[in-house]
């Protein structure tokens, strides 16, 4: 037990020195800021989701204390909690049914974790609850909102000489629609980024207290697509209801391409060269971002028509060993 105290209040300390170094200013306090969740992670998946509530609740108080209650908050809310909660879930396994242990070696009877996909929904959960708590830092409605975004990038961006002005208005109507789906985005990857680094780091240090999942078998559940037809409909309603439609659009959208990607990892199986494949089309991706409409739809198409069971039933099978 003192040996997960210890874990915990370490992890806490690092997620909450990573959080706040965005009051310094520095450049670099962009991308602690970002990986803040990630030793929060790595003690839940490596010593238990209590290692990992314990720092969360250490680290949020200290926060609170240091630099005000809506510090601790904030860190609660896009660290503390996503961090320990994801932890949990990816260290939920159940007996397979029908499975047994084998009594001769004692053996312990296989278990079902729980799926990646419902993980990657409840990152998208997170993802759409903390872009939401944001804008609502600004008002209470999307006028409001929208108002206080124009304002804030307006200051920003203002030459000061009124020069450009018309230019800079449009780009900052653009940016106003854009800057929550970008938020949803930005929070989407970083979260299923320090997830999948916090168990590349605990595998690697022998403490992951699972097998590695099969990620290119990750599936969304099937009502996904249903909720993701329903509130783009709803994204045009306007007000307040059509901007909270748009983040969920956003990270769901966000979710299919991951699970594209998946998609992707499963039909270049018997690909030549199958790294260098893969490699360029995720540099393609990170360097011009909309290659990421391609993805998604892979993913969608995969959802409604089953590419990947399809590949696998006529996949041949592989050559005997020589």
């Amino acid at each position: 037990m003192i040996a997960i105290l210890i874990v915990a209040l370490a992890a806490g300390a690092a997620s909450a020195l990573m959080f706040a170094s965005l009051t310094s200013g520095a450049a670099i306090s962009i991308l602690l800021f970002y990986l803040a969740p990630l030793p929060v992670m790595v003690a839940a998946l490596g010593w238990g989701p209590l290692a990992a509530a314990i720092g969360g609740v250490g680290a949020a108080s200290a926060l609170g204390v240091i630099f005000g209650l809506p510090y601790g908050i904030a860190f609660a809310m896009m660290v503390a909690v996503p961090g320990w909660w994801l932890g949990h879930l990816a260290l939920l396994g159940r007996p397979v049914e029908g499975a047994a242990g084998d009594d001769a070696t004692q053996q312990p009877p296989a278990l079902e974790w729980y799926p990646v996909g419902r993980i990657l929904l409840w990152i998208a959960a997170f993802a759409v609850i903390t872009t939401t708590a944001t804008l609502l830092t600004l008002g209470s409605d999307s006028d409001t909102i929208t108002g206080a975004l124009r304002r804030g990038l307006l200051k920003v961006l203002s030459t000061g000489d009124g020069q450009g002005s018309g230019e800079i208005e449009r780009l900052v109507e653009m940016l106003v629609i854009l800057a929550p789906l970008a938020a949803t985005i930005l929070s989407m990857v970083t979260l299923t980024l320090n997830l999948w680094l916090a168990g590349k780091i605990t595998q690697t240090s022998g403490r992951l207290n699972r097998p590695w999942p099969e990620l290119r078998s990750t599936a969304l559940p099937s009502m996904t697509l249903v909720a993701l037809l329903v509130a783009t409909a709803l994204s045009f309603v306007g007000g307040m209801l059509a901007l909270l439609a748009q983040i969920i659009t956003t990270a769901l959208v966000i979710g299919y391409a991951l699970v594209g990607f998946a998609v992707l990892h499963t039909l270049t199986l018997s690909l030549n060269s199958r790294g260098f494949w893969l490699g360029g089309i995720y540099a393609v991706v990170v360097m011009f971002g909309w290659p990421i409409v391609a993805i998604f739809a892979l993913g969608i198409a995969d959802a409604v028509f089953g590419l990947r069971q399809r590949y696998l039933q006529t996949r041949p099978p592989p050559l005997p060993a020589a």
